[in-house]
């Protein structure tokens, strides 16, 4: 099944207030809207030109993003700071930015999180050798972006 292939946006004011709402909707990196500005069809310079306009607008701002980002990853999906910054970086947040909103992460909060996602595993683990089971726990919180001497740790605590 095809899908009818989207109009094309050649003016740049139009583009600005499509933009303008796009923004408004959630907070978005300056990549994710430089892409759908690209997607509409419209040419580098136009493109530049609505990010600027965006920015000065106070619709784009990477702060203000790369804070909603890493609040909603960590407090929504229980993600940790490895996987976070790997999103960021994906979205082209500058290092500065990306390390100034993992500092907001409460170290409290961040272990009591990391603690209650192996809690939440352990008890659906069925695996009866102690090794084994000890080893899945480990990858699963490395797969959700903690680091390894933290889990190390959590499970040595058990």
């Amino acid at each position: 099944m095809t899908t009818p292939k989207e109009k094309k946006i050649t003016d740049e004011k139009v583009a600005l207030t499509k933009a303008e709402h796009y923004c408004a909707y959630q907070e978005r990196s300056q990549q994710e809207v430089r892409d759908k500005l690209y997607e509409w069809g419209l040419w580098p310079q136009a493109v530049e030109n609505i990010i600027v306009q965006l920015i000065s607008g106070n619709y784009l701002n990477e702060e203000r993003f790369a804070k909603a980002y890493t609040k909603g990853k960590f407090n929504q999906k229980g993600w940790g700071k490895i996987k976070i910054k790997q999103g960021l970086k994906l979205k082209q947040v500058p290092d500065v930015l990306i390390k100034k909103s993992l500092a907001m992460i409460d170290p409290d909060d961040y272990l009591q999180t990391l603690e209650t996602i192996i809690s939440k595993k352990a008890a659906l683990i069925t695996e009866k050798d102690a090794y084994k089971r000890r080893y899945k726990l480990q990858q699963y919180a490395m797969g959700r972006g903690y680091e390894a001497d933290l889990i190390f740790d959590v499970l040595k605590n058990r």
